[in-house]
């Protein structure tokens, strides 16, 4: 059993350089997970991640704020024959939330693992030259992780490295002008950056990385019982569709427009979640429409990564194809609001509908205790986990306007990006 002294729970502090910096984020290489997200705003101090006050809790606090692999979501238990590029394998996912259903990368999946976190980025094999140094230059506070994962682990062909870069990013550009006439200002950004590579020749594998990190914009002002619900906060997700799901929540191949239900929230009278909230809560894939121009690839040939190419240079771009906002989160008293770009086709939106307050611990600033036993209610978090669809090697209709079948073949590189931008406005109710 991990205690406090364990370096994998030992939190790697970023923070944006100032005297009061307005983001810092607490990083722990227990499976890359995202323990604290602090945003100051109009002399308020927030936490928006849930989750628990001590590091260790999210052992058993599972799937609060860590990374997911080596396939995120859920998949049918069994053997799969899989090629790419002539290259043939099979994978063979494990069950662990039923006997048919592999969840999240099976009983040990990457959120049970330590990453490394790399002293020099320098070292790092999946980052070119050209984004080390934008990573210096635009990303002032960052880390690089890595870790191998064995061929057969879980099930999943092939011996995979993967490096994932966290890190902060200042404010830019000048304040919006919201629809009610009202500022909101830019706080800075937290930019996820997941590359992979198979170490082995002649393999391939299915892949699809997601952080399950889940958001509160409004816990920590502690304003009753009711600042725990994000039934006021407002979200939006610019999906067209999203997958049926079958009894155990595994896909079933086919879309459902979102028009005319609960899923299209840009059609609700207040745009809030709980207008139309469903009696089991949120817990979908939503497909995102296709943008104006394409965002970069999550699979590429590896000799496409070359010294100048600087995709993390194209993720922090508010031009372009790496630009478009495709979802957002905003609080109902806080005024905080986070929006989201992201090369990956769609997001699970889940609700939190599964969590049993009595078997978690919820933090001091949410007006928890820090105890097991004082947890998170269901429906208190919106856990936006931006990546490809389920099982999208096995249901090609599904795929959407990217088409990737999530396959990574010898040769190629997996790229993953999400950006997260802060984002507060003024006059807020709760803001002080």
């Amino acid at each position: 059993m991990a205690d406090s002294s364990d370096p994998a729970f030992s939190p790697i502090l970023l923070t944006l350089p100032s005297l009061t910096p307005s983001l810092a984020l607490e990083v722990l290489p227990a499976g890359l997970t995202l323990h604290r997200l602090f945003v100051q705003a109009d002399g308020k101090t927030h936490d928006i991640l849930i989750g628990p006050e001590d590091p260790t809790g999210h052992i058993t606090q599972k799937y609060t704020n860590t990374i997911i692999g080596r396939y995120a979501n859920r998949l049918p238990v069994g053997s799969f024959a899989i090629e790419r590029n002539g290259v043939h394998s099979v994978v063979s996912p494990k069950p662990n939330e039923a006997p048919t259903v592999s969840l999240h990368g099976g009983p040990k999946g990457f959120d049970a693992y330590p990453w490394e976190p790399l002293p020099d980025p320098a070292a790092a094999e999946l980052f070119t030259p050209a984004e080390l140094a934008t990573i210096q230059t635009r990303l002032p506070t960052s880390v690089i992780f890595r870790r191998i994962s064995e061929d057969g682990e879980e099930g999943y062909p092939g011996r995979l490295l993967i490096e994932a870069l966290v890190g902060l990013a200042q404010p830019e550009g000048a304040p919006n002008q919201t629809a009610d006439g009202k500022k909101e200002w830019n706080l800075g950004s937290v930019l996820l950056v997941y590359r992979a590579k198979l170490l082995d020749d002649n393999k391939v594998t299915p892949i699809n990385l997601t952080q399950h990190w889940g958001f509160n914009l409004d816990a920590s002002l502690q304003d009753g019982p009711d600042s725990l619900s994000i039934k006021d906060h407002t979200i939006s997700i610019k999906a067209d569709h999203t997958i049926e799901l079958n009894q155990e929540g595994l896909s079933t191949g086919t879309l459902l427009p979102v028009t005319g239900t609960h899923h299209a929230h840009a059609e609700k009278a207040t745009g809030r979640i709980g207008e139309r909230f469903p009696e089991r809560g949120y817990d979908e894939f939503y497909l995102f429409t296709q943008r104006e121009a394409p965002p970069p690839p999550s699979i590429l040939p590896a000799s496409e990564l070359k010294p100048e190419l600087d995709l993390v240079g194209a993720a922090l771009s508010r031009d372009g194809p790496t630009s478009d906002e495709v979802a957002s989160l905003a609080g109902g008293k806080s005024g905080l609001r986070v929006s989201f770009a992201t090369n990956q086709p769609g997001v699970q939106f889940y609700s939190n509908n599964l969590s049993v307050p009595e078997k978690g611990a919820r933090k001091k600033i949410h007006g928890g205790s820090g105890a097991v036993g004082d947890g998170y209610p269901p429906g208190t978090a919106a856990f936006l986990e931006f990546h490809a669809p389920l099982a999208a090697w096995i249901h090609p209709q599904t795929r959407g306007p990217l088409g990737e079948d999530m396959l990574l073949a010898s040769g190629e590189v997996y790229n993953n990006f999400v950006r997260m931008d802060v984002w507060y406005r003024d006059g807020a109710a709760g803001g002080n």
